[in-house]
Order: structure tokens, then sequence, then C-alpha cells
């Protein structure tokens, strides 16, 4: 699914041009994506409103409305990209941030030129419109729409973000050694929960590990300040190259986790166990 990157992706494109928009409709009739939000629900809430900022904490990403409106919450799901357009009558280019499209022609005959941070990103082949699960409609003829072929994003209204863990990419030094170097948990599942720190998914996980030498069986409580400090410098870093080059997917290590993959350092050829109840990939001769 997309993790903070690819999330961040989507926000940065709404940031940059959706915001400050008045909402003249919203198509918000997906009874499942909209849950549970009656269809009109979201379009009395928000038609009159613009968009005034956009946030994420982890990968949960929201937006404030004008006039002390609701918070609107966008959850991308496994594989969901935000697609703004330009007004009707001006210039501009349809932008799209969230899930890395592939580099393969699927069965949607999406051919992959859906690469988030690209401003000419428009895909060359048609797609069903029954895959754009919610539509913002703004008064200049612009959209702001949720594109989800799998049908797994939310949309709603004020989401809850009490749960979540301080957001990955923001965390201090102090709060990461209290909330990531405590308890007998395997590392990467420590990692991966979401109440103790947001955003870090399944791939990302495995590129900081491997970044910083640890094994992701390594038990949290165990490891040493210096070590922690380590792992959130590499954390940081993993973090900033994804958001820079395009997702997740441009780790160093991940094209490297499948079988006969080898580290990409020392040659040795990777391993592959389930950790935290995910598919796990590292070094054994460097990640100890």
């Amino acid at each position: 699914m997309p993790e903070l990157p690819e999330v961040e992706s989507a926000r940065q494109v709404i940031e940059r041009a959706g915001l400050e928009r008045t909402i003249a409709d919203v198509d918000d009739s997906d009874t499942f994506e909209c849950r549970p939000h009656a269809p009109g629900d979201l379009r009395k809430a928000l038609v009159g409103r613009r968009l005034t900022a956009a946030h994420r904490r982890g990968k949960t990403m929201w937006c404030d409305t004008s006039g002390d409106g609701p918070a609107l919450g966008i959850h991308l799901g496994m594989s969901g990209r935000i697609v703004v357009s330009p007004p009707a009558d001006g210039a501009g280019e349809v932008v799209v941030g969230g899930d890395y499209g592939g580099d393969s022609r699927d069965e949607s005959g999406d051919d992959g030129s859906w690469a988030p941070w690209n401003d000419r990103v428009v895909s060359r082949n048609p797609v069903k419109p029954e895959w754009y699960r919610f539509t913002l409609v703004y008064a200049d003829g612009g959209q702001l729409r949720l594109f989800d072929k799998r049908r797994l994003g939310r949309v709603r209204l004020d989401p809850d973000v009490d749960a979540l863990g301080p957001d990955a990419e923001q965390i201090g030094r102090e709060e990461f050694r209290e909330r990531i170097g405590r308890g007998s948990a395997p590392l990467k599942a420590r990692l991966l929960d979401q109440s103790a720190i947001a955003g870090i998914g399944n791939l990302l996980a495995d590129e900081v590990l491997w970044r910083a030498r640890l094994s992701p069986r390594h038990l949290s409580g165990t490891l040493r300040e210096e070590e922690l400090d380590e792992l959130r410098r590499e954390l940081r870093a993993s973090i900033r190259h994804a958001v820079r080059h395009g997702g997740v997917h441009t780790g160093e290590v991940v094209p490297h986790r499948k079988p006969g993959g080898h580290c990409p350092r020392c040659g040795a050829e990777m391993v592959h166990a389930t950790v935290g109840g995910r598919s796990t990939w590292w070094c054994p001769a460097e990640q100890v």
C-alpha cells in the first residue's frame, strides 16, 4: 500500500494545485469509499467551501476547509492516487500524487505514466470512470479526484488521528528512543506499529533496517542509544530519498527483495522470513 512518501506526494499535489478553489459540487456516491457517510452528506458539508491546508501524519492525510468547516480526510488505501485538474479556461496541467503507477501495462490499460511528481502526468490510456471514487468539482471547472482501482481507500469528515504515533519524518531523537527502543517485540514489528510511530510500511521498514545494518528480528528493547540514533538518521534519509525520487520502490535494497536477490553492498544472498506478520527480506551477513 502507499507508504509515507507516497501519501506525502499526494499531500503536496493538493497543496500545490487543490487549495483555495471554491467547491461547486461533490460526487460522494460511492457508498463503500465514503462510508459511514450517506450519499450527499459530504456534498452538503463541502459545497461552497475551499480546501485551505493539506496535512499528513504517517499515512493519514486530511485537509482543512474554509469557514470553520469540517476536516476532509482522504485515505489512499492500497493503490489510491489524487488527481487534480486545472481550471477549465486557464493554463495548467493535470497533476497526480500517490501510489506509484508501475512500469508495465496492466488490465486497466494504465501504462505506468501515473508516476508521482510528474507535472505532466496524465495516463495515455483510458481508465474506467468508476475508478474515480470521490470527486470535488471546483467552480473554475477543475476537479480533485480520488482514483482508486482497488476500492480500498476512504473519504470521511473529521478523521480521528489520536491513535497514531508521531510522524516518522518529524519524530525527535528522544521520543524515537523512548518509543522504539523498548519492549521485547522484534524491531521490524515495532517500526510497523502505527501507534508507536506513524508512516512506516513494509518496504520502508526493510529499507531502513538494511541501511542501518540491523536485523529485523533484533529485540527492540536491547538496542543501544547509538544504534537507535543511527536508525532514526537512516529512517529520515530513506524518507527524503523516497520523496525526492518517486516512492519507496526507489530504495536501494527494495529491488533485491526477491528469491535469488543479493545484498547490493556485500553481495550476500538475501534471506526471507515473516517478521511482525509481514514478508521480510534482509542481508544475513550485515544485518545481525
